[in-house]
């Protein structure tokens, strides 16, 4: 409370699909974090999409064993339109990590979409230019190839890739 008057906290949505998260991710959650007073970190389960390396159960376990430090974070799933869902959170902002120009092409339609259905704004942050290359499919592709991905991960991620991996292996 400030002057009598009961601040606002800010509920943001960083949504997406977290297959596998990277450490760019985990970076536009902190800086996410720094700005609002909560963070919601939502995987998006969209049948339409090609079929995830990750379950959903696994997504979520990584994802909330990497933000375990940063505070006003908590880690959820949804199903259906992000507008609906954000409503549905009570968010006021959605963010959104770009890397590249070709993410700003294909992210601003979807946020003016987000905005005429859920009259609620995106926030682009850039990515840091040392996570700008850095995609999970890039990464699955690296790591199932044999390439060394761990400073592209987080530690709980690499794990569980490498577990993944073991098995696939064992077949």
């Amino acid at each position: 409370m400030t002057n009598g008057k009961l601040e606002r906290v800010t509920r943001a949505v960083y949504p997406g699909s977290f297959d596998p998260p990277t450490n760019g991710h985990l970076d536009v959650i902190e800086r996410a974090a720094g700005c609002f007073g909560e963070l919601i970190v939502a995987i998006v389960v969209n049948p339409q999409k090609r079929t995830p390396m990750f379950s959903l159960q696994e997504r979520e376990d990584m994802l909330k064993a990497s933000v375990t430090s940063i505070g006003g974070v908590r880690v959820e799933h949804f199903r259906g339109l992000l507008a609906d869902y954000v409503k549905a959170a009570e968010a006021d902002v959605i963010v959104k990590g770009l890397r590249v120009v070709s993410d700003f092409e294909s992210e601003m339609s979807a946020a003016m979409m987000n905005r005429s259905l859920s009259d609620v704004d995106t926030l682009f942050l850039m990515a840091d230019q040392k996570y700008s290359f850095v995609s999970s499919s890039l990464v699955k592709e690296v790591f199932f190839l044999g390439g060394d991905v761990a400073a592209l991960v987080p530690e709980p991620v690499l794990r569980v890739m490498a577990e993944k991996r073991n098995n696939l292996q064992r077949r």
